[in-house]
């Protein structure tokens, strides 16, 4: 990875982080989440986009944060970044979804811990012009604080059957 590629610039738990641009497929909102029986604390649930099964990944639970509730509640914008591991979808549900910005650096090592979670997820730091931001892998977000493995939910489900929608943003 070098300086000059393209990141999503997202806020979650009040810290910028950063998606690589290459890994997120869409951005969109999230209106309902259907909440999926015995799914580890930050499986928000499923959603549907486009006739697709998403499985909703909030990435505050998954940092070991206070789960996300409602976009009002953490002042957020109810948007997601569509990421795609493997065969599965994954709406990686953030506060806020600031900008897409290339990074001005080449990941330097964070020279401070943000605590357990953070480290687990973050690759280093990058500059924009936005500002400093932590490079997350989307994978280990996936994957959760307790580091259970992708559930594949989505595989399991008939889009068709679920009661919840994700709209395409105009961003």
């Amino acid at each position: 990875m070098s300086g000059g590629e393209l990141h999503l610039l997202v806020t979650i738990g009040g810290c910028r982080a950063a998606l690589p641009g290459a890994a997120v497929q869409a951005v969109v909102e999230i209106d309902r989440i259907v909440p999926v029986p015995l799914a580890p604390p930050h499986v928000a649930g499923l959603a549907s986009l486009r006739s697709r099964a998403l499985t909703v990944i909030d990435t505050r639970a998954a940092l070991g944060l206070a789960p996300a509730g409602d976009a009002d509640e953490r002042g957020g914008d109810g948007r997601a970044a569509v990421v795609r591991l493997g065969a599965h979808d994954y709406a990686l549900l953030v506060d806020r979804v600031e900008d897409v910005a290339p990074a001005e650096s080449d990941p330097l090592v964070l020279d401070t811990t943000l605590g357990p979670a953070w480290d687990r997820v973050a690759r280093g730091c990058i500059e924009t012009a936005q500002g400093p931001a932590v490079l997350l892998d989307a994978a280990a977000l996936i994957e959760g604080e307790t580091g259970q493995s992708r559930s594949g939910l989505q595989g399991e489900v008939n889009p068709s059957t679920i009661g919840r929608t994700a709209k395409p943003t105009g961003d």
